[in-house]
């Protein structure tokens, strides 16, 4: 006698999943190849990073190298002082990542959680600089540090993120606007004044969206090459890496021809720390993003 076993509520499910209609296939193979697409670029990239120079330019291409030249990393790295370069980048996006998220955080605050008269026209005013394209501003920025003297200098590209990102008070503003204000009430009849309800208290609620800033944040400087072109255009030594890729690929740097193979080599050394920084904080921002988007909805 056959013994009747209870059915999973899991596996009527899992069995439906296994049916594979020409709509699904379809799919699938379309993201396939989307993903072969994308994919393609790096996978060039990392192949000529590892051929020698004359291989690049052999008909018909080769996909993959016949020989494995490393050496490339190690030249490229010399050819633009790649320890120099990526140090001043890093202190850049450091500076930047702090500045731009804690401001955009106080100002979103003050915003959001503290009623004061005018209060809904500045944020007006901030939303409203967000429409304003960056090269409408660069002109007069640039007259600006220039009259006092900061002109090749750091000073251009570290104290503006310390007054605010719009869109990164836009974030925080939304997000704050969905705390309930019961909670500021009961901290300060607790006594606590709105630096330690901000520290202690909005800083941890908040703490998927200000990841999220960061990553941001920390990709706009690392990516940053205009404004240091702006403003350090004589500053060889005080270039982040962005513009030595740069000068790299237009033979500044005591190369006579661009010599892609060791381009595309620094160039994957210069993708590292972007990819470091997406895949580290990877679960926080699309936490960020999600809790954002609900909260918007609402």
């Amino acid at each position: 006698m056959s013994q009747l076993t209870p059915t999973r509520p899991g596996q009527k499910s899992s069995q439906r999943s296994r049916t594979w209609t020409p709509a699904h296939v379809f799919s699938v193979v379309l993201l396939l190849l989307v993903c072969l697409t994308m994919l393609f670029p790096l996978f060039w990239m990392i192949t000529t990073a590892l051929k020698s120079n004359s291989a690049i330019y052999q008909i018909p291409p080769r996909l993959w190298p016949e020989e494995f030249h490393w050496e490339n990393f190690i030249n490229g790295f010399k050819a633009i002082n790649f320890g120099k370069l990526f140090l001043n980048s890093s202190i850049l996006a450091v500076l930047n990542v702090v500045g731009s998220v804690f401001s955009s955080m106080v100002i979103a605050y003050g915003l959001s959680r503290i009623r004061f008269p005018g209060r809904k026209v500045w944020f007006y005013i901030f939303i409203g600089s967000m429409m304003l394209p960056a090269i409408v501003t660069t002109v007069p920025l640039f007259k600006l540090f220039l009259s006092i003297g900061w002109y090749q200098t750091w000073w251009p590209l570290i104290v503006p993120a310390f007054l605010g990102n719009p869109f990164f008070i836009f974030l925080a503003y939304q997000y704050y606007f969905s705390i309930p204000l019961s909670i500021d009430e009961a901290a300060r009849m607790d006594g606590a004044n709105h630096w330690i309800i901000f520290t202690r208290i909005m800083v941890p609620l908040t703490r998927p969206v200000w990841i999220a800033m960061c990553v941001y944040a920390f990709q706009g400087s690392w990516n940053d090459y205009l404004n240091p072109l702006i403003y350090l255009p004589f500053s060889p030594e005080k270039w982040p890496l962005s513009v030595g890729m740069a000068s790299f690929a237009g033979g500044f740097a005591g190369v006579a021809a661009t010599r892609w193979n060791e381009f595309m080599a620094t160039n994957l050394l210069y993708m590292l720390p972007s990819l470091v920084v997406f895949f580290v904080a990877q679960n926080h921002f699309m936490a960020g993003m999600g809790a954002l988007s609900s909260r918007s909805s609402k």
